[in-house]
């Protein structure tokens, strides 16, 4: 991005950024960045799992393609929660886990700037999130994981407009993680998964959103029932929009994105839950809002 396109910038802030707001979530869907953390590449003992995850997140500067902030009077502020429901079972005779998850995300996204005609202001219900299929293997030391989820476009969407929460298309995602434990009682860990995101093309209009690579993690150690560590998360796009509805000023920029945050997990025994909280903060970006979010998420194992 150059700094004479700040009205073309805050609609690639609209159609980058707020369609993937809504479907942040731990287990619940991973495409916002800082949604996972200290336990993103294990794998949940077997049980049927319920779980609840609220998202804030703002941003206030605009960065270009080359690192240099936009004077935009950008004003950002999103707000999004994911229900869902979660299965792991393990199979018997063995260390092999398979999980399964699924929820619906809805969001309210409000964004203000110097320039009235692209302010936004919606809510609704965002894209489906589905996880078919997760594996994972438990070894006294470490942990495994490897998944496929698809992001459904059922939202709603509005070809050529910026009405509605949902993305428009169709995402495939492919992940690899792992969890080390570095002394017996798994006390200290270090845990990461990457993901590859695959978009498909926009619905009704000739705009594909490039293909993503991104890393999110984090290590931390358990005091009790408290665990407590550093979060962090890294985003790479890898291929660049397209479609011959893409703004020439657009083609070429790709998203860029380090962070880091705090973490503080806490067991609560009596209900067989888990609250999460987790706040991330943008280190360095690129074509993208720099910006901060906060997690706080509820997981109850409803049965065993």
């Amino acid at each position: 991005m150059v700094r004479g396109h700040s009205s073309t910038c805050l609609n690639r802030v609209i159609v980058v950024l707020i369609w993937a707001v809504p479907a942040g979530a731990q287990e619940l869907g991973n495409k916002v960045l800082g949604a996972l953390g200290l336990l993103a590449g294990s794998q949940p003992g077997s049980g049927l799992y319920l779980a609840n995850r609220l998202l804030l997140y703002r941003a206030n500067d605009l960065i270009d393609r080359n690192g240099h902030r936009i004077p935009a009077g950008l004003d950002l502020d999103a707000v999004a929660n994911a229900i869902g429901v979660q299965m792991t079972l393990k199979l018997p005779r063995s260390s092999t886990y398979l999980n399964a998850s699924l929820s619906v995300p809805a969001a309210r996204v409000s964004l203000q700037t110097e320039r009235p005609e692209v302010s936004v202001d919606k809510s609704g219900f965002g894209d489906f999130y589905l996880q078919p299929l997760k594996v994972g293997w438990k070894m006294p030391q470490i942990d495994v994981v490897a998944g496929y989820s698809i992001y459904i476009p059922t939202g709603r969407f509005t070809p050529r407009s910026r009405d509605g929460i949902g993305r428009g298309y169709w995402t495939h995602q492919f992940s690899l993680g792992s969890a080390v434990y570095f002394d017996r009682v798994k006390t200290w860990h270090l845990s990461g998964l990457a993901s590859y995101d695959l978009n498909r093309r926009k619905r009704g209009t000739d705009l594909t959103r490039g293909d993503t690579i991104q890393f999110q993690g984090g290590a931390g150690k358990t005091f009790g029932i408290v665990d407590v560590g550093l979060a962090g998360y890294a985003l790479w796009q890898v291929r660049d929009d397209r479609g011959n509805d893409l703004p020439e000023a657009l083609r070429g920029a790709r998203d860029r994105a380090f962070g880091l945050g705090p973490e503080i997990d806490i067991t609560l025994t009596p209900v067989r839950g888990r609250i999460t909280l987790r706040y991330c903060h943008d280190v360095a970006v690129n074509a993208r809002p720099l910006g901060q979010v906060m997690v706080i998420g509820l997981t109850i194992l409803a049965r065993r």
